[in-house]
């Protein structure tokens, strides 16, 4: 089976979350710069969301270019994942909706984890299929960004209950390794 298929399946899937997630968001309640104010953290949220969600479809999208080929564990593991990150919209709609209480920002870093944990699945599912000497292989080694992601999202669960500030500096944190660009899978793919 060719990867062209799932990504771009993956590719809706995702569009429609984003999608979903800015809908989602209440307007401010008048044309003040004060009600635009008041709404400033749950934009942040949206907007740390949104980061999030990019850098996985972006890792996603080079992954499966340097996959020559899937099979049925490959797409149970991704569609895993995609179940994951499908309840972004929730837990932001949760997180604003309870200003910012403790349960839904641990439940952010539980629904990020666990898409983390679909993604590494997904990736060794390709690595399984493909060889431990095709290219994704090759290009992904030991991952450790992806270890470090994972768990800074599970360690920001709890600290959650403890310092909501501390678990989003955490949160943002993991995009903020991930906006740098890895060349990875691009360094493979140019080979």
């Amino acid at each position: 089976m060719k990867a062209a298929r799932l990504e771009a399946f993956t590719d809706g899937v995702i569009a429609i979350v984003i999608t979903i997630t800015v809908l989602e968001m209440k307007v401010p309640q008048d044309a003040s710069l004060a009600a635009l104010r008041g709404s400033m953290p749950i934009l942040l949220a949206y907007a740390l969301s949104f980061i999030n969600v990019g850098i996985y479809w972006n890792n996603h999208h080079h992954m499966l270019h340097a996959t020559e080929k899937i099979d049925g564990s490959v797409l149970w593991a991704n569609l895993f994942m995609l179940f994951w990150i499908s309840l972004a919209p929730w837990v932001i709609r949760w997180i604003d909706e309870t200003g910012f209480a403790a349960a839904p920002i641990a439940a952010y870093g539980f629904i990020f984890a666990m898409t983390a944990l679909g993604y590494i699945w997904t990736q060794a599912r390709i690595i399984a299929v493909n060889g431990r000497d095709s290219m994704v292989a090759r290009a992904v080694g030991h991952d450790a960004k992806g270890k470090v992601s994972l768990a800074l999202y599970v360690s920001a669960i709890p600290l959650a209950f403890v310092s909501r500030p501390l678990a989003g500096m955490a949160y943002l944190a993991i995009a903020m390794l991930w906006l740098i660009p890895d060349r990875r899978i691009e360094r493979e793919l140019g080979r």
